[in-house]
């Protein structure tokens, strides 16, 4: 049989009507590579820039404001205001309000003029090790520039060392190990991805082999077929989750600091708005297939907005926007803090709550489109 362009046009013209009904499918194909391009190409920042810092001002002569103005010129540290001793910036690292807290030491400008070579610290959170490798590389040439421009004289670099240095403390990741970093927040990626999957791939096949009718039928709630969908994967991620802890302490000896009980409430509520996030998809989907794609729609934010790859606080404003109503955004902080900062649960606390939030705003939104009649 010969080939007919007829024959070949009619198939054709079909496709195209079929992909036209195929609203999601043809929103996907339109949408995921016009996000991909704005996160990739605006929220991604591999050097960066703008980093909360916390400064302690033993000192505050014309030697100390110079340093000072040159770690903000460099566009690296961002200074937020000052803390009061070491206690306060231990504890601005460990809640994440700063990735830096630059220590002045009482007396630092008389030290340096009497050749006593005082220093400087920066205690920096290394948990994220990509955050301090750019600040770390241009803090030689900001005291050059400070000494240049303030000190005269034999203090401005005629002898053979420095009148003074900057001791860069790297915390909670001394040795600033990318797997220490990376591997904590792999279980909030991991749990992201097949916790919404499974459970919107099994509810949307469900649909298709008629069996929802039957449910449908049954004066069963919405409330009570969500928790009834949803409690079972719980259990598969407590599996993932134990695999995964008892392979990075053996494996990567990635410490655990923290406290049981706040990791266990942190990853309950994770992964059950991750379960209803799943059921949310499959009320949108009508096949497996759509399923699977918007389950990998939500994939992408999770790993590029929350903190996972890139520093979050090096981010763009609205990029930390969208990041804030990401389920692993929450959990990374939770995970990271308990894991590597020793954290317990009144430090996850605050985490917790946006991740309750979440799970009622998802939880609301499930059930407001469950159908208990079809169409």
């Amino acid at each position: 049989m010969s080939f007919s362009f007829r024959r070949f046009g009619a198939v054709l013209y079909k496709e195209f009507i079929q992909m036209r009904r195929d609203r999601i499918t043809f929103g996907m194909m339109i949408g995921l590579p016009l996000i991909q391009l704005f996160l990739f190409g605006f929220a991604i920042n591999a050097d960066p820039r703008h980093l909360p810092t916390l400064v302690e001002m033993g000192d505050n002569g014309p030697l100390t404001r110079a340093v000072i103005a040159g770690m903000q010129q460099s566009g690296y540290f961002d200074f937020r205001g000052q803390v009061s001793g070491v206690a306060a910036g231990e504890d601005a690292l460990r809640r994440g309000a700063a990735n830096f807290v630059v220590v002045i030491p009482p007396d630092f400008e008389r030290d340096v003029v009497r050749g006593r070579a005082p220093e400087i610290l920066i205690a920096a959170d290394a948990s994220d090790p990509s955050a301090v490798g750019g600040a770390a590389s241009a803090l030689s040439g900001i005291v050059a520039v400070a000494i240049r421009e303030t000190l005269t004289g034999p203090l401005a670099g005629g002898s053979a060392s420095p009148p003074f240095s900057v001791v860069l403390h790297r915390q909670y990741n001394p040795e600033g190990k990318t797997s220490t970093n990376i591997v904590p927040g792999l279980l909030a990626i991991i749990l992201s991805m097949t916790m919404v999957m499974i459970t919107a791939v099994a509810i949307v096949k469900e649909s298709e082999r008629g069996t929802m009718e039957m449910l449908i039928a049954t004066p069963v709630r919405p409330f009570e077929v969500m928790l009834g969908k949803i409690l079972p994967y719980v259990f598969v991620g407590y599996v993932q989750t134990i695999v995964f802890i008892l392979a990075a302490r053996a494996v990567f000896n990635v410490p655990f600091d923290g406290s049981w009980w706040a990791f266990f409430i942190g990853f309950n509520l994770f992964i059950v708005v991750n379960l209803a996030l799943g059921f949310l998809i499959s009320t949108a989907a009508r096949n497996q297939m759509q399923a699977m794609q918007l389950s990998f729609f939500t994939i992408l934010p999770s790993i590029l907005l929350s903190g996972f790859m890139f520093p979050f606080a090096g981010m763009p404003g609205w990029a930390q926007f969208i990041g804030q109503a990401v389920p692993a955004t929450h959990f990374l902080r939770v995970i990271r803090m308990v894991m590597l900062k020793g954290g317990d649960v009144a430090d996850v606390a605050a985490e917790c709550g946006a991740l309750v939030l979440i799970l009622v705003v998802i939880s609301a939104a499930a059930m407001h489109r469950y159908r208990q009649t079809l169409d």
